[in-house]
C-alpha cells in the first residue's frame, strides 16, 4: 500500500464535543484527520475548514502539547490575549505547551479559510479555556469540567448534517 494520502477520501468530523453553549461558534467546523490517515502516534496533523463566522474552538492552552497552525486558504483572525491579528495564505502560528495565553481562530471574512492544525500527543494532557468556565483533561477521551472540577456531561459530537 502506498502513502499517498487523499484528504477528499477521508471522513471529515463537522462539529465539537464542547458541551452548549460553547458549542455554537464550532458547529460548522469540518477537520480530516491526516496524521491518523498515516498512523502517526507522536503528533497529529489536522486539514481544517471553517466556514465564514466559524471558530477552530473556544480560546485554550495547553499544559502539555505543542500546537501550530499554518494558513492554506481564506483569512485566519487568531484571537490572543494580546488581541486579533490577521493571518493569511503562508502565514502561521505556533503555541508552546504551558504559556497561559489562550488562542483560537475565527474566520470573519465572506469565504471559508481552510488550514493544517499540528499538534503533539501527550496522553495526559490537559489545559483551561481563557474566556469561559471549562478546563479539559485528555486522559480517556477528552473531558471537560468546569474552574470547580465539576464534570460538565459528555455529549456527542455536534454539528450541521
Amino acid at each position: 500500500m502506498g502513502k499517498r494520502i487523499n484528504p477528499a477520501d477521508l471522513e471529515p468530523l463537522v462539529g465539537t464535543l464542547y458541551p452548549p453553549p460553547f458549542n455554537a461558534p464550532c458547529l460548522a467546523r469540518e477537520r480530516r484527520k491526516l496524521g491518523d490517515a498515516a498512523g502517526l502516534t507522536q503528533f497529529g496533523i489536522n486539514l481544517v475548514r471553517l466556514p465564514p463566522g466559524s471558530w477552530s474552538s473556544q480560546r485554550h492552552w495547553h499544559h502539555k502539547s505543542d500546537e501550530f497552525v499554518f494558513i492554506l486558504e481564506g483569512e485566519a483572525t487568531l484571537v490572543t490575549d494580546d488581541g486579533p491579528e490577521v493571518l493569511k495564505p503562508g502565514e502561521a502560528a505556533g503555541f508552546k505547551a504551558g504559556e497561559r495565553n489562550g488562542h483560537c481562530l475565527q474566520n470573519r471574512s465572506d469565504a471559508d479559510l481552510v488550514y493544517l492544525e499540528i499538534g503533539t500527543r501527550i496522553a495526559d494532557d490537559g489545559g483551561e479555556y481563557s474566556d469561559i468556565d471549562m478546563t479539559f483533561e485528555m486522559t480517556d477521551g477528552i473531558t471537560y469540567r468546569r474552574r470547580d472540577g465539576t464534570p460538565y456531561p459528555k455529549t456527542e459530537r455536534r454539528g450541521p448534517r
